[in-house]
């Protein structure tokens, strides 16, 4: 027997409905890429999104095309994100940190047909749109009077395309399985693979984020996405927004400490969301100018593991709540959130702080388990570590084109790469990628939990571990160490900090002080690259 619920198809363009008929007036506020701040509305953004449907059908793109997007977080982007969802063709996000090359191997693998640049990457597209087969039409995210000389072929201004539509147009309706949109992972280890959301995974996603225990967005809230569209969907700020009637402060092309905290003053943010780096350059903001954050209540963290010392200055500083939070691009991207359970609740300090730097547990709609080499599951007792497994709703099944097979088992569960171990409580921690972990004598070390130590001390900006070749042990821990500006710490220092922290095996046998770490498209410490430049590295211990 089935139920008599009316047939109503999870379609991402509801969600923008929604917020054109509920929450109409709520602003959306955009640093804008020509410079100023620009003001519009959830219904004129609706407005203007149905045009843009209007004119890319107009211009023949019909259900299924690829409809890239090179932009960054403004209201033009999510206009044209919904207008491409709306037709029943599939968005398209690329990472403009991507090597050019990379960029080009991404759109002919997706055959993307369409593209909607911003100022700042139309550079970037001249060097590669001959090498794009299938492309045939550039917008260019601005004005007829912004609209740079360029030799992309079919380029328009956006204002001036949209400005030949009038909005008469009705979304499309389709099933809730179709495909609404593409990311592709960052790629460190061979090409890029393409992950392919629907429309009912999106919405799902949506409500996930949206939860208390997850993000807990609501109406009154202010919400800053410093996360860009172009990392797994602003880890579903772009559609959790719009769903409950936040107003969204978007923050352009400017991530330095300055420019969003201008943002988070002016416009009183309650709520953002960005990976560690962008935190750690407004906290030095704030520590120069001794500024505050009297209206910002929550901070998620995520994309790389959160120093325990930023949840703490974060906290104890500023009375702002940080969510430490884990995804990926394969899982729409939430996978874990951290917030405290009730049998934490009451803990303070340092104890509520071992808590919180753990990645924390899934909403509904996310199973997760560690196995070991076998595929056995490992007991939750927050000390075995394993291989992480996930299955949900919103997490992929398989990769664009089939890439990657033996990622996925029989029983749907995704093998995320992560080595991790998960508490009594059900809190999730990630110790280190599958490829990263040293292994010492057999047994594994967690270079995770190294970094994070190390940037606990007050003179170090940034450090990583990494395994050094050791012909007793097998492999053995360097730590790379970049300094804070006029700052001098000693390798000493570094390990005398760090001494009685970590089990004695697990310290650092070396320091080694760099100028900078490579950085992955993504934002996270490139270890390939890293392991590439000490390959010829000998530590003292051996």
């Amino acid at each position: 027997m089935l139920g008599l619920m009316q047939e109503w198809p999870l379609l991402c363009h509801k969600l923008l409905d929604h917020a054109e008929r509920q929450h109409g007036s709520r602003e959306v506020v955009s640093r804008s890429i020509e410079g100023p701040i620009v003001r519009t509305t959830f219904a004129e953004i609706h407005h203007r999104s149905l045009k843009v449907a209007q004119r890319l059908e107009r211009d023949g793109f019909r259900l299924g095309d690829r409809v890239a997007t090179l932009a960054w977080n403004t209201a033009r982007h999510i206009e044209a994100w919904y207008a491409i969802m709306g037709i029943g063709a599939v968005y398209h996000t690329l990472n403009p940190r991507l090597f050019p090359e990379q960029i080009a191997w991404i759109m002919n693998n997706a055959e993307d047909k369409a593209i909607f640049v911003d100022l700042t990457f139309a550079p970037i597209l001249e060097k590669i749109a001959g090498a794009v087969r299938s492309l045939r039409r550039v917008i260019v995210l601005t004005d007829h009077a912004h609209m740079p000389q360029t030799s992309l072929a079919n380029a328009v201004a956006y204002e001036e395309w949209l400005a030949q539509a009038d909005g008469a147009f009705t979304w499309k309706t389709f099933d809730e399985n179709t495909a609404a949109g593409m990311c592709y992972t960052s790629g460190t280890t061979g090409d890029p693979k393409g992950v392919l959301y629907s429309h009912r995974s999106n919405v799902l996603h949506a409500m996930m984020a949206a939860m208390p225990d997850a993000m807990g967005l609501s109406t009154r809230d202010v919400v800053l996405p410093v996360v860009p569209m172009f990392h797994a969907n602003a880890w579903g700020l772009g559609q959790s927004g719009p769903m409950i009637g936040a107003k969204l402060v978007m923050p352009g092309c400017k991530m330095d400490g300055a420019s969003i905290y201008e943002l988070l003053d002016t416009e009183k943010v309650t709520f953002s969301a960005a990976v560690p780096t962008v935190w750690m350059m407004l906290l030095q903001y704030l520590e120069e100018t001794g500024k505050k954050l009297p209206y910002l209540k929550k901070v998620v963290i995520g994309g790389a593991s959160c120093p325990r010392a930023i949840i703490a200055k974060f906290q104890d500083n500023y009375d702002v709540q940080v969510v430490h939070a884990w995804g990926m691009t394969e899982m729409s991207p939430l996978g874990t959130l951290c917030t405290l359970k009730p049998q934490h609740e009451m803990r303070t300090g340092e104890a509520r702080l071992d808590v919180q730097g753990k990645q924390g547990f899934p909403p509904f709609g996310v199973e997760m388990k560690v196995t070991d080499d076998d595929g056995n599951a490992l007991p939750w007792d927050g000390k075995t570590f394993g291989h992480l497994k996930v299955r949900g709703p919103a997490v992929a099944r398989a990769y664009y084109g089939g890439d990657g097979a033996e990622q996925f088992d029989a029983d749907g569960w995704f093998d995320t790469g992560d080595v991790a171990h998960i508490d009594a409580s059900g809190y999730m921690q990630i110790t280190d990628r599958a490829k990263d972990v040293i292994k010492s004598g057999g047994e594994w070390i967690s270079t995770i939990d190294l970094e994070n130590l190390a940037v606990g001390h007050p003179d170090v900006a940034e450090a990583a571990a990494i395994g050094i070749p050791h012909s007793k042990w097998g492999e053995r821990p360097l730590l790379v160490v970049v300094r804070k500006p006029g700052r001098e710490p000693s390798k000493g220092d570094i390990l005398t900090f760090m001494s009685g922290k970590v089990a004695k095996w697990w310290m650092p046998d070396d320091v080694a002080f760099v100028g900078e770490i490579p950085h992955t498209a993504t934002g996270k410490i490139q270890k390939t690259s890293l392991r590439a430049q000490f390959k010829d590295y000998r530590l003292p211990t051996d």
